[in-house]
This record gives structure tokens, C-alpha cells and sequence, in this order.
């Protein structure tokens, strides 16, 4: 391909990547270090904002929230997704209904799901989910203002929104498997949870290191979801960090645009320091099949 044609293809993607990606990262690494209102020019205020943010104990249970709900939620995409991939592979003409089902709650906008997930939990549209346990336990569960009865909620919800998209790229991985070491496997006489651990897993390994990825980088960024789910964040410690920029930036009334720049660069470190270890063996891995 010719260095014209080149550029006439790629061109316009770059000049759109530049202008949506690269230049508002620019402002807020600048406003970062300025005291900015609306329609004020910004002053210079150095490394304050980022003082004020590290030393906030409201930004700091935000930033232990969330961090507990990466884990926790990854964890159970990966391991979840793989397991229903492993029994959807296995279908045969109701595959693609099976899919169809599975994949209702990954296209429902997020807010609109997480309205409608939060009604098996409250009492004024049925809550199904609650009148069954407080059946079970004879004691009222306070979803919407309890810690962790919230908490809880909250991971169950978001592992239903995202489950479905691990489990299709887990599917599509695993159907890459040659058969050929499957076929392998079985004449060794390996039982079957030893070819998932040792022959499958291997195989596959890149593509879960992919889910775990984009796994960590949606939790991280997790937001719409706790205006139905959690409307007493901020009062109960439940509050992602990206809520709570929401709310120093816009909603409170102070209008802290420098703070939310300054804590919207410490998310992009913190999201750096989490995908480390995955870009790393990634790299690895692919310097190796080289």
C-alpha cells in the first residue's frame, strides 16, 4: 500500500482519535493544576488539587470501593464466563437462542438494566429476590441503605450486565482449540477437569488475559449503575470513583473542575497500576511466539 493511500485511509481515524482522546486528556492534565470555574480561565494552583484529593477520606473510600469491586467482579466474569462458555460450546441447534437470551442484558443500556435489577430488590415493584430471603431469614433486608446488602447488589448487577460479553469472547476462544489436542487429551486418559486445567486454560490464555482486561477497565470506570442502585452512595461508603468526580465536579455546587481533573488523572494511574501485570505477560507472551 502506497504511503498516499496510507494516509487517506488512516487519516481521518487519527485526526478523530486526536481530537476526542488526546486533546481533552491534554486540558485535564492542565486544569489538573489550576483552579477552574465555569467559563473562567483556569489559576495556577500547582499541586494542590492533588494534595486535596489524597488526603479526602471521602476519595479514599471511593477509591477502596472500587478496587474491591474490580476484584471481585473480575473474578467472577472470568471464572463464570469460562464455565458457561465451556456448556454453550457444547450446544448444538440452540446455540444461537441460548446466545440470544444471554445476551439481553449486555445491550440493555446500562442505567435501564440497572433500573430494572434493582426491582428484584425493592419492595414497591415486587422485589421478588427480597421477600424470598426475608422469607428465609425473617429479618428485613435494607438493600438501597445498608453497606453491604448494597454492596452485594451492586457486584450481582454488574456481573449480570458484563457476564455476557466474557462469556462470547471465552466461546469464541474455545472454539479455536484444535481438536486434534482435545483428541490428544482423551486418549492419555485425562479426566476432564484436568484437560480444562492443563490443555484448554494454556490454549486459551491470551484470550482470558484479554477478558480480564476489558474487565478491569469497565469495572474501574463503573458509574450509571449506582444512580438506581445505590442512591445513598456517598452517605453509606459506596461511592466508585468515577461517581464521585461526577459529584465534586458538577453535582455538589462547588463546581471543582481542577479537583475532578486531578482525581480523573489518579484513576487513569490506578487503572495503569491494575493492568501492569496483564500488559506485561501479554507482551511476554507475544515476544515468546515470535
Amino acid at each position: 500500500m502506497r504511503r498516499r493511500e496510507f494516509a487517506l485511509l488512516v487519516g481521518p481515524s487519527m485526526i478523530v482519535m486526536f481530537g476526542l482522546l488526546l486533546l481533552p486528556l491534554v486540558r485535564t492534565v492542565q486544569w489538573s493544576f489550576q483552579d477552574v470555574q465555569y467559563g473562567e480561565a483556569g489559576v495556577f494552583v500547582g499541586l494542590q488539587n492533588y494534595v486535596t484529593a489524597l488526603t479526602d477520606a471521602r476519595f479514599g473510600r471511593a477509591v477502596g470501593f472500587t478496587v474491591i469491586l474490580t476484584l471481585v467482579v473480575t473474578t467472577c466474569l472470568v471464572v463464570l464466563g469460562y464455565v458457561i462458555a465451556t456448556q454453550v460450546n457444547q450446544l448444538g441447534r440452540l446455540r444461537p437462542v441460548v446466545l440470544g437470551i444471554l445476551l439481553v442484558s449486555y445491550v440493555l443500556p446500562n442505567v435501564v438494566g440497572s433500573a430494572a435489577f434493582s426491582w428484584l430488590f425493592d419492595t414497591n415493584f415486587g422485589g421478588v429476590v427480597n421477600y424470598l430471603l426475608s422469607g428465609l431469614t425473617q429479618t428485613e433486608i435494607l438493600w438501597f441503605t445498608d453497606v453491604w446488602p448494597n454492596r452485594i447488589m451492586i457486584i450481582l448487577d454488574t456481573v449480570w450486565h458484563l457476564l455476557p460479553f466474557s462469556m462470547l469472547i471465552i466461546l469464541a476462544g474455545l472454539q479455536g482449540v484444535p481438536g486434534e489436542i482435545l483428541e490428544a487429551a482423551r486418549i492419555d486418559g485425562a479426566s476432564a477437569l484436568k484437560t480444562h486445567l492443563h490443555v484448554i486454560i494454556p490454549t486459551i490464555r491470551g484470550v482470558l488475559f484479554f477478558v480480564t482486561l476489558i474487565s478491569i477497565m469497565d469495572v474501574l470506570r463503573t458509574f450509571d449503575q449506582l444512580i438506581p442502585l445505590a442512591p445513598q452512595a456517598v452517605e453509606i461508603g459506596n461511592e466508585s470513583i468515577m461517581l464521585y468526580i461526577y459529584n465534586i465536579a458538577f453535582r455538589e455546587g462547588s463546581e471543582a473542575l481542577g479537583l475532578g481533573s486531578a482525581i480523573s488523572v489518579l484513576t487513569i494511574l490506578l487503572i495503569l497500576i491494575m493492568l501492569t501485570p496483564f500488559i506485561r505477560d501479554t507482551f511476554s507472551e507475544s515476544r515468546n511466539v515470535r
